[in-house]
């Protein structure tokens, strides 16, 4: 009986197992380092007969690239980490039923698709929770979104990888925290300074808090009453909104009533826009007949809603993006130049104001 001269002759493709750059060598008869260039592209010393015969093969074995391996070698992982704040009573328990933070997130994960980096995410209302996990990530850099005041320093002491800060604010005389955000402050005086030319001056302003991004905007609502010389009482005028699900509807209840007070509601948010809306709506109270409502965001609730929402315009899509091209940056080792980005804002007028003038 003769000898079998290629004992590697099998079909791979029966094989639970996935193959390996040498086994795809042996087979073709190659070295190992012919068929890894031909899979990364390092093909100007490699003739296309060898580039044909190489890629048929991978093709017909439906290679997969160890991915992890390849990191390794590399000292890198191509994981992003991104670590959100939230709230359990807000949004039932889901911090992406907004659709901002959707739209944020959404564009983040296509950004770092884009880059080659895959997206590692984890949500707590517990700074310490997020602190303990993010630390344990072997991820390449972080991307942190709704951190507050003084939390940045437990995360900075724990994590020494890059990281880029979205929607923070911290103090000015901090030079060395990259964020990414918006001109929060400068919107709402916008908007609420197109709500005093349309001749409202009995107006409200509705969150559920008054810290980080809604403690600007709730700033330049202020200052554009003030300059107005419209009085503004915090106890009365801010409607402070409870979203937990056990606290909702008496939460609408207390603020609609009040709305009987004011001719316009500036809302924190779209969401919040929308929702008081269809609130007070839902109780005979005419927008913008009655009342006049303003948003902030321009999400498509306020652009599908009925009245189409008067908001404030904002990219999170982009937001997330320039957060991404920034870490990314900071992993190569490249120099930041810009440690705050923050992006304009658009007054949009739409459907929800009344002209009080007319």
């Amino acid at each position: 009986m003769g000898m079998v001269t290629n004992a590697f002759v099998i079909d791979v493709r029966e094989v639970s197992f996935m193959i390996t750059i040498k086994e795809i060598a042996q087979m073709l008869g190659m070295s190992t380092t012919t068929v890894s260039n031909v899979i990364h592209g390092k093909t100007k010393e490699v003739s296309q007969a060898t580039i044909e015969k190489v890629e048929a093969a991978l093709e017909e074995y439906n290679y997969i690239p160890n991915i992890s391996a390849r990191n390794l070698a590399q000292n890198e992982s191509k994981i992003i980490g991104v670590a959100m704040r939230s709230r359990k009573d807000k949004y039932d328990d889901n911090a992406l039923k907004d659709p901002f933070t959707g739209e944020l997130i959404g564009g983040i994960e296509k950004a770092l698709r884009h880059s080659g980096y895959y997206m590692m995410i984890y949500i707590s209302e517990d700074v310490e929770e997020l602190v303990q996990h993010i630390s344990l990530w072997n991820a390449d850099g972080l991307l942190l979104l709704g951190i507050l005041g003084e939390e940045w320093r437990k995360i900075k002491e724990r994590y020494k990888k890059p990281t880029v800060f979205i929607d923070s604010y911290f103090d000015k005389e901090i030079k060395d925290l990259v964020n990414v955000g918006l001109q929060d402050y400068q919107g709402t005086y916008e908007l609420t300074k197109y709500l005093i030319s349309c001749g409202h001056r009995k107006i409200a302003f509705m969150a559920d808090n008054c810290v980080g991004v809604d403690s600007e905007r709730f700033k330049g609502f202020c200052q554009a009453l003030n300059e107005a010389g419209i009085i503004f009482d915090p106890k009365k005028d801010f409607l402070y909104h409870r979203p937990s699900r056990a606290e909702r509807k008496q939460s609408y209840d207390e603020i609609c009533n009040h709305c009987n007070d004011y001719t316009a509601v500036v809302c924190v948010s779209d969401y919040y826009a929308v929702s008081l809306i269809n609130e007070l709506e839902a109780r005979g109270i005419s927008v913008p007949d009655d009342i006049s409502v303003a948003g902030f965001d321009d999400n498509y609730l306020s652009q599908k809603h009925r009245p189409a929402v008067t908001t404030v315009h904002q990219d999170p899509e982009l937001k997330g993006e320039l957060a991404v091209k920034q870490l990314i940056k900071m992993i190569k080792g490249k120099r930041i130049k810009e440690h705050s980005i923050m992006l304009p804002a658009e007054v949009m007028v739409r459907d929800s104001v009344k002209n009080l003038n007319k």
